[in-house]
Order: C-alpha cells, then sequence, then structure tokens
C-alpha cells in the first residue's frame, strides 16, 4: 500500500482558518446560521470550524452533529453490512436558516444527499452549503458541489482518502492511499 500524505500540520491548521475566513465573509455575525457536522467524521471538523470562528470573531454559532444512517441509499442493501446509528443532537430550529452541512469528505455525493433528505425531519431551511476538507471531485454519481473546499483532489475509485484527527487519531493529517497491485 502505498501512503502519500496531502495535509498535515500547519498546513492542515491553516487550511481550516481560511475556511473559516470564507464563512465569516458570507454570514457576517451568523445570526441566521447554523453548522451541522455529519456524523460520524464531519463532526470534528464542524467543532474546529465552531471554535475558529469563536477565536477569529467572538461569535458563538449553533452547532448541531445529524446521523443520516436510516437516510442512507444503502441502508438496507442485500450484502451490506450493518451500519451503527450515531446520534443526532440539533437543538434548535432550522426554519429560515442558513445550513451549513459540513463533512470530512465529499465523494460520490451520496453521503450529502441522505444528508439533506434527513434535515428535512428539521424543518425548512432558507438556505442549504456544504463545506467539506477533502473534494474528490471526480466521482460523483449525484450532482452536488461543495460551497467551501478545504483541498480538491483528483483520485480514482480504488484509493482511499483518509482523514486523520488530532482528537481520536492522534494527529491531523490527510492521506492518500493507493493499493499496490
Amino acid at each position: 500500500m502505498k501512503q502519500s500524505i496531502l495535509l498535515e500540520g500547519a498546513k492542515f491548521q491553516i487550511t481550516i482558518k481560511r475556511l473559516c475566513q470564507q464563512l465569516i465573509e458570507n454570514h457576517g455575525d451568523f445570526s441566521n446560521a447554523v453548522l451541522i457536522g455529519i456524523q460520524p467524521r464531519g463532526t470534528y471538523l464542524a467543532e474546529r470550524i465552531r471554535k475558529e470562528i469563536f477565536n477569529m470573531t467572538g461569535h458563538d454559532v449553533q452547532l448541531g452533529v445529524l446521523d443520516i444512517t436510516f437516510y442512507r441509499d444503502d441502508f438496507r442493501m442485500k450484502g451490506a453490512s450493518p451500519l451503527a446509528a450515531n446520534s443526532t443532537v440539533i437543538d434548535f430550529i432550522v426554519d429560515g436558516k442558513e445550513v451549513i452541512l459540513i463533512d470530512d469528505v465529499l465523494w460520490t455525493g451520496r453521503t450529502i444527499r441522505s444528508a439533506m433528505d434527513a434535515m428535512q425531519a428539521f424543518g425548512r431551511p432558507g438556505k442549504m452549503e456544504l463545506l467539506v476538507l477533502v473534494d474528490r471531485r471526480f466521482s460523483r454519481q449525484i450532482p452536488i458541489q461543495p460551497d467551501y473546499i478545504g483541498i480538491q483532489v483528483d483520485s480514482i475509485d480504488s484509493q482511499k482518502v483518509i482523514v486523520s484527527w488530532a482528537e481520536i487519531d492522534g494527529a491531523d493529517s490527510i492521506v492518500l492511499v493507493t493499493e499496490q497491485k
């Protein structure tokens, strides 16, 4: 297996700060915006974004976490291993709000479609935006594009993009894994 480090250390942090700056430019004081991290790993990015926005502006943006397990189109597929559900915590109203969905990697678009479906249970947002740390742009199966991108990666389906978080993995990094034959 070949591993290529795409981002780590200070560059990882700079990327998160850049994403926050873009959000600040578009949402000002965040009075009508909320952050929603998609379970499981988008929640780490969402929390980092929230903390960094607070450090940069003093604004404490509302944050929720969304589990999409039962909204996935492969949830009941024959032969698929059962997925463990995570918790959803959205303790605010999303009606009319600018909802910023946050995930670590955008690949086929199916996770984001599921998140959009799941959000309907919590009201009707005025606008939805998508922020991702990694955009694997050549593998889309559904026409979904992010509004905010940390890095873009051109990869083939057999490759994997692994995002590691200091909170659970010990260090921040983005690695492209290629299986060698």
